[in-house]
């Protein structure tokens, strides 16, 4: 376990060294901190003019025209082409696409500003400014200088704020927010979602001791029995603390008021490993999503938040949790909110998507196809759904490309660093549909051992493609042997034949592991009724689902394990044209855009339905 500890804070901090940030702080809720959200005002610049000088270089960080500058006119001849007023108000958390029909297919710069004072509570202490996201590209700036930069839609990121640069009074805050999407980013330029811009996650000042605990982990340990542990009551917890500098000689403390455990371990350098046991721990799951209150100490300063405790792995072609077989009721979920046609990002909307999981009797989501708000890793940790995490991966990246590995790796680490004592999260996915090649499989490969690495508490997974031949449907992904789980989107039924070819499909898979269906569906359109074999009508994507389920059961007896359908919700795509049934909208939710089930919901809910019975059944024979 030490080894493993070690591993991790080393990968952590070569990928963060590279890049001008401070390493992440995790669980900004649970420290000091100032929400920057509310109303900011905004400059759209298709030109980068704000960035650009005439000559297309980048501006003198004093140049007047550079728009991270204030340009209030101190008198009536003082030149000015900028400036950050009403009218130009836009929301903060929030995309830009659905606050002004302006921004409707709008990818480009938009500057974004408002001011601020410095909090009380910062007096004494250091202050990070703080964003959960802001897709794709943000430029930092404080007062007229660069607090750095930052590549990535879906994770989070912070800056700490230099002393002297924090005024008491109208701190000037700019981000120049860009998310036009390139051949060598992450994800590329081809993508089946909307590409909603702008700040869509909270920003925070956050404030912190010279010294403190900058990321954590507790967890019950991997490597021990857990029926064993469980039969006994006394279970190993392990972990570790990473300071933001080096501290030796000085203590962190692990306390679980709850359990009655207080204990200290001595800092080596920067970090310190945790190694100890607990008696008659309440074992986090989806039947009983148990979570406890833990608090780091160092010195007079404390992080706390609930964490809970579980074991996932794999025995064969079992998914096991907590010691016992369990099969993922799962659901795709993408980041969005159809009825208001918007990015999804408060507790309230987290709980909407994943209050429609639970009702649709899931155990499990699938968090689709990068990372999601970090409100919905912790409402699935008090709902008790199991997740399913992935990183934006998908489709035609450029693997050949050193490059963009690197930014790969970078999206990773910070997916796992900001959600590792997520107790819901059992998969880190490293992507979506990846065409296999020599290459690919290399740059996907590397990804998966890394994250291993990174957590070797977890499954790794990714979405595979079927491979079709001589009419026998091949899951045969070199990625496979470096999978926990054998994961495969297929749409038999949908863009290859109709629902009923599911009965005569042959199946080969080439992997003895877990065999989970992370995504097949098909469209259907809510209040169109027609023969079940209308494409596009709520009746065929009802069959389609009936007769897939059939398939599953009847190929893969001993190794299905569960199915993530495609998807929970209509959303948004701009390949998705035909005029009649999608106007722009991929209509394969199992809820309508406007908010209302279709009957592929209530045959799903059904299937569900049964598997917990029967499961319930099993389990009062034991």
């Amino acid at each position: 376990m030490k080894k493993l500890f070690i591993s991790a804070i080393a990968i952590l901090g070569v990928l963060l060294s590279a890049n001008a940030q401070d390493a992440l702080i995790v669980n900004t809720q649970g420290r000091e901190h100032v929400s920057l959200n509310g109303t900011w005002h905004y400059i759209v610049d298709p030109y980068d003019t704000g960035f650009y000088d005439y000559r297309f270089k980048e501006r003198p960080e004093k140049d007047a025209g550079a728009y991270w500058n204030n340009s209030e006119p101190k008198g009536p001849t003082q030149w000015t082409e900028h400036g950050y007023k009403a009218p130009y108000n836009i929301q903060v958390p929030g995309d830009w696409n659905s606050q002004d029909h302006q921004f409707l297919y709008y990818e480009g710069t938009v500057w974004y500003q408002r001011n601020f004072d410095r909090p009380s509570a910062a007096v004494g202490k250091d202050v990070y400014l703080y964003f959960g996201a802001v897709n794709y590209e943000a430029h930092v700036y404080l007062n007229g200088k660069k607090l750095g930069m930052h590549k990535g839609g879906f994770t989070a990121f912070n800056f700490k704020i230099p002393k002297e640069l924090l005024k008491d009074k109208d701190n000037f805050l700019v981000v120049r927010v860009d998310n036009r999407r390139h051949a060598d980013e992450i994800p590329t330029v081809n993508t089946d979602w909307w590409n909603y811009g702008g700040i869509t996650r909270d920003v925070e000042l956050v404030m912190v001791p010279e010294h403190f605990i900058q990321q954590y982990n507790l967890q019950l340990d991997p490597s021990q029995d857990i029926v064993a542990a469980k039969k006994k009551g006394k279970y190993k917890l392990s972990g570790w603390a990473k300071m933001n500098a080096p501290a030796a000689g000085a203590k962190v403390s692990v306390e679980i008021p709850e359990l009655k455990l207080k204990k200290e371990f001595a800092i080596q350098g920067d970090s310190v490993a945790f190694n100890f046991e607990a008696n008659k721990i309440g074992l986090w799951s989806p039947e009983s999503p148990k979570l406890y209150q833990v608090k780091f100490a160092l010195g007079n300063e404390s992080v706390s938040e609930k964490i809970g405790f579980r074991k996932i792995e794999v025995s064969g072609k079992k998914i096991i949790l907590n010691g016992s077989q369990v099969f993922l009721r799962g659901i795709s979920i993408h980041e969005e909110i159809p009825q208001q046609i918007r990015r999804a990002h408060s507790v309230k909307d987290a709980n909407q998507l994943l209050g429609w999981a639970k009702e649709l009797n899931c155990n499990m989501v699938r968090l689709a196809h990068y990372p999601h708000s970090e409100n919905m890793t912790r409402v699935a940790d008090s709902l008790g759904l199991m997740v399913w995490s992935e990183i934006p991966v998908y489709w035609t990246i450029e693997f050949g490309n050193p490059e963009v590995l690197v930014k790969a790796k970078k999206q990773l680490t910070e997916m796992v660093t900001r959600d590792r004592n997520r107790a819901s999260i059992i998969i880190w996915s490293v992507g979506n549909e990846t065409p296999v090649s020599p290459t690919r499989t290399t740059f996907m490969s590397t990804l998966a051992k890394m994250a291993k690495k990174l957590d070797g508490s977890r499954l790794v997974s990714a979405a595979l493609e079927v491979g079709y031949n001589e009419g026998v449907n091949h899951v045969d992904d070199p990625l496979g042997e470096y999978t926990d789980i054998v994961a495969l989107n297929e749409y038999l039924g949908w863009y290859r034949g109709t629902p009923a070819d599911c009965r005569t499909a042959k199946w080969s898979v080439a992997y003895d592991k877990p065999f989970f269906i992370s995504e097949t569906g098909a469209e259907g359109n809510f209040g169109f009724h027609a023969d079940k074999t209308a494409r596009f009508s709520e009746e065929y994507q009802e069959w389609f689902y009936q007769e897939q389920i059939k398939m599953f059961e009847n190929q893969f007896p001993d190794s299905y394990s569960g199915i993530s359908p495609w998807i929970l919700a209509d959303f948004r795509s701009p390949k998705r044209n035909n005029p009649t049934y999608q106007e722009g909208w991929n209509t394969k939710g199992l809820i309508s855009k406007d908010g209302q089930k279709k009957k592929a919901f209530y045959a799903m809910q059904a299937y569900y339905k049964k598997i917990v019975d029967k499961e319930k059944a099993a389990n009062n024979k034991q």
